[in-house]
């Protein structure tokens, strides 16, 4: 049993005793991420990209310190995503787009994004979603625009889980405890 009384749990800023979201960790370093999506349906993608910035503004990171960048379709963003990559300026790469109805086009982008990221060591996250049924009509796209929000905050939370581990880890490498 908790045996923390409310008062305590207000101090260390618990969920609990405050009725509000739970507090996330705080970075020891400045981070930057770059977001890239595609144009292809950008009314639908675009809703990824607004549920993020919000999602990882309250994780610390400030929309300052994102960079959005805007590809043609799903297939480009694997080169994109590896160009700034390999300028370093990233600590993470998110990568949005909507493929519909080509598997081998998906499997595609996602094998080259993961590539990417083991070559250069900087994490990259997919929110390129493969949907086998996509009709150009209202209810899709209204359901394709709710999906994306909550990939958005998926993608986010997962960025920020991740930046902290390797934050923590690549500290530990360097006190030479791992």
């Amino acid at each position: 049993m908790n045996q923390t009384s409310g008062q305590d749990a207000a101090a260390t800023g618990s969920s609990e005793a405050t009725g509000s979201r739970p507090a996330h960790p705080r970075f020891a370093k400045p981070q930057r991420v770059a977001f890239v999506q595609s144009a292809w349906h950008r009314d639908v993608v675009a809703e990824c990209r607004e549920a993020f910035l919000a999602e990882i503004e309250a994780r610390h990171i400030a929309r300052a310190s994102i960079d959005v960048f805007e590809v043609p379709g799903s297939f480009e963003i694997p080169l994109h995503v590896q160009l700034l990559a390999k300028t370093r300026r990233y600590t993470a790469i998110v990568a949005a787009g909507l493929v519909v109805d080509d598997e081998y086009i998906a499997d595609t982008v996602i094998r080259a994004l993961m590539d990417v990221q083991l070559r250069t060591e900087i994490p990259v996250f997919s929110a390129v979603l493969t949907p086998q049924q996509f009709h150009e009509s209202a209810a899709h796209f209204e359901f394709f625009r709710k999906h994306f929000a909550t990939k958005g905050i998926e993608v986010a939370e997962a960025c920020a889980n991740t930046l902290l581990s390797l934050e923590r880890l690549r500290g530990q490498v360097a006190a030479g405890i791992v």
